[in-house]
């Protein structure tokens, strides 16, 4: 069985930092790509930054270039988000996403986070 795990999150003032962390564990046969969504009230989940597991490619929201870097930790099947230069519109449910494919299963499949909350003061 397969689990995504989010940790970090807080609360912040603005200008701050804050990192998260989402590590993918169980039985794993390869990892496609993890990244990391928001939601905030009312609003839809939405892509914040995405990293492809062979390549090492990032996808950043244009909101958020410049301020928040993703890495990966290959061997802990682990990425990291590091953001700076909070502002109070980034507050919102972080989720953790990965595209792996687990090694009962033949093709890639979604798991999700329970998400960790981010609240940035102003």
């Amino acid at each position: 069985q397969v689990q995504v795990v989010e940790s970090g999150g807080g609360v912040v003032q603005a200008g701050g930092s804050l990192r998260l962390s989402c590590a993918a564990s169980g039985s794993i046969y390869s990892i496609t790509n993890m990244g990391w969504y928001r939601q905030a009230p009312g609003s839809q989940r939405e892509l914040v930054a995405r990293i492809v597991w062979s390549s090492g490619n990032r996808n950043y929201a244009d909101s958020v270039k410049g301020r928040f870097a993703i890495s990966r930790d290959n061997a802990k099947n682990t990425v990291h988000l590091q953001m700076s230069s909070l502002k109070p519109e980034d507050t919102a449910v972080y989720y953790c996403k990965a595209v792996l494919t687990p090694r009962s299963a033949d093709r890639a499949t979604t798991y999700w986070g329970q998400g960790t909350q981010v609240t940035v003061s102003s």
